[in-house]
């Protein structure tokens, strides 16, 4: 008699359907770019890469219902989330702090998302650590992660993010700097995290995530499923947003099975 596949298998499955969405938008993307004489290869507006059948649509919606339920946590006082737990909407978010174009979303996007749609309830926004870059990335990556067992992921996320920092800057003692600048109260607790097996253990549940995923590139976003690759344009992001609040609208909401939960406060 046949099993049911695991969690981590379906997933995995999920992903390569993924990969292969995103894929053709990329491609639809660039071709479009190409005849109308663009040269940046960045979308100013999200479109199709080509019309799709209701059945289509309708069979692509379940995908990204399904892969929202599999990979949106809505975890109480979850440090590297923010944005109520039960809202309609979750970003998640796969990002390196040596990335500068996560940089660039952390710096232009992200606070524009939090203001238009956080604080109303109807987004929240959920990290992961998904380095692509080595060790000075997993230092850093562990580094927020250390920061947020002290409640100040998001300052020190975005202390990291204020400029692109490599290599050699991401070294611990410069990691420890950026903690006292983001408010972190006990540094030695601090250090001791940074290197602990459990921030090891979170950064690997993050990583594992993304490439069951597919996620090949940083930053990558899922918006209730759907995913949007790189930093595009806020506008892009708005868009997908207000597209998923109207969508979970229709189904009864996505947290609706999730429970209320208070909304956790963004970043100051």
């Amino acid at each position: 008699m046949p099993t049911s596949a695991s969690p981590t298998r379906k997933i995995a499955a999920i992903g390569a359907v993924v990969a292969l969405v995103v894929a053709l938008v990329a491609i639809g993307i660039a071709v479009g770019k190409a005849v109308e004489g663009g040269s940046d290869g960045t979308a100013d507006t999200p479109g199709a890469a080509a019309s799709v059948s209701p059945q289509q649509d309708d069979d692509q919606q379940k995908l990204y219902d399904q892969l929202a339920r599999q990979t949106s946590r809505r975890t109480d006082g979850d440090p590297l989330a923010v944005g109520r737990k039960d809202a309609p909407v979750v970003l998640v978010e796969y990002a390196d702090y040596q990335c500068s174009f996560c940089g660039r979303f952390t710096r232009e996007t992200q606070p524009e998302l939090i203001k238009k749609f956080v604080d109303d309830g109807t987004l929240r926004i959920e990290f992961r650590n998904f380095t692509i870059y080595g060790a000075d990335s997993e230092r850093a990556a562990r580094a927020s992660w250390a920061a947020g067992q002290q409640g100040k992921f998001w300052q020190m996320h975005d202390e990291l993010y204020a400029k692109t920092n490599k290599g050699s800057a991401l070294a611990e003692d410069k990691l420890v700097e950026m903690a006292r600048k983001s408010g972190v109260a006990d540094l030695e607790k601090f250090r001791a995290d940074l290197d602990s097996p459990a921030a090891a253990a979170a950064l690997k549940k993050d990583q594992e995530e993304g490439y069951q995923l597919g996620v090949q590139s940083t930053p990558s976003f899922l918006v209730n499923g759907r995913p949007v690759a790189g930093a595009q344009p806020t506008a892009v992001f708005e868009q997908a947003v207000s597209q998923a609040a109207e969508q979970a609208k229709k189904s009864g909401g996505a947290g609706k099975d999730q429970g209320a939960g208070k909304a956790e406060e963004p970043a100051k």
